[in-house]
């Protein structure tokens, strides 16, 4: 994984004079934030080498690194899922990535369902914490790597700074802002019934089929990582429709003035807090 790490680090630098300090990856449905940067410059992940290629609606597959106000950010357009068909070093191997190229504030966003009465579509939901039902963990390797590297704190895996930062930037703009706990699982199919109920008593309150595995990577990388969720509908049991795909996509879709405008708000405090320009 080194090499190719470094082979599609090599194939970056020589296309970009820029490396900013914060990314965001967009979950589905949430590709349209990326519309609002000025003067973007765009990569496409089906050109750089190694990298795993986006199967699923949704997510275009594209770096980009545009401003929002006067701070340079880069872009994930997409990602990729264990549910693809990709192992965990494959899903996560964007973070390691970014990381590599000199990351250190990861933003990481979803489409999930509620698993919370109180949490409805349309919500935006803070994650405070999560729960890996994947049953798998990326940290897992063969290669020799030291104990604080190997044997990551969970402590505070949501920057509680970062999480703050976040509330009062939801406040300024007049936006309710949920908090919960993400549940990670590894899908494709949703959770049935009674899973619902077992995540529920368990603690969660939304769940997702992606993002864990990433913050887990992005821990042991030092970074500080903010996460932020899109309901786009009730779990099973909680709704008497049927769950669908297409749906995800249009409520995420129906709540993206919300979300690119918390978003913004929140990435300008993060460079007025932090020194990453």
């Amino acid at each position: 994984m080194k090499n190719n790490i470094q082979t599609s680090l090599e194939y970056l630098q020589k296309r970009l004079n820029d490396y900013p300090k914060l990314a965001v990856i967009l979950g589905s449905g949430l590709g349209y934030f990326a519309d609002r940067l000025k003067e973007p410059y765009l990569i496409k992940t089906a050109d750089i080498p190694s990298y795993p290629r986006a199967t699923v609606e949704g997510h275009e597959g594209a770096w980009l690194i545009g401003k929002v106000g006067k701070h340079k950010i880069l872009v994930l357009k997409g990602r990729v899922h264990f549910y693809e068909g990709y192992t965990m070093e494959e899903v996560t191997f964007p973070v390691r990535l970014l990381a590599e190229f000199g990351v250190t504030h990861l933003i990481v966003t979803n489409a999930a369902g509620s698993l919370n009465p109180q949490i409805r579509p349309g919500d935006l939901m803070l994650i405070d914490d999560h729960i890996n039902f994947f049953f798998k963990n990326p940290l897992i390797s063969r290669e020799p790597i030291s104990p604080e590297k190997r044997f990551v704190d969970l402590s505070a895996p949501y920057d509680p700074s970062l999480i703050e930062l976040a509330e009062a930037a939801a406040h300024k703009l007049g936006l309710r802002l949920k908090k919960g706990v993400l549940v990670g699982s590894t899908g494709p199919s949703y959770e049935s019934a009674a899973e619902v109920r077992m995540m529920q008593i368990l603690g969660g309150d939304a769940g997702s089929m992606s993002t864990v595995p990433e913050v887990l990577v992005a821990n042991q990388m030092g970074m500080r990582v903010l996460g932020l969720s899109c309901i786009t509908n009730m779990t099973t049991g909680l709704s008497e429709n049927k769950l669908d795909h297409s749906e995800v996509t249009e409520i995420a879709a129906m709540v993206g003035e919300k979300f690119e405008s918390l978003m913004e708000e929140i990435i300008l405090r993060i460079f007025r807090t932090s020194n990453l320009d």
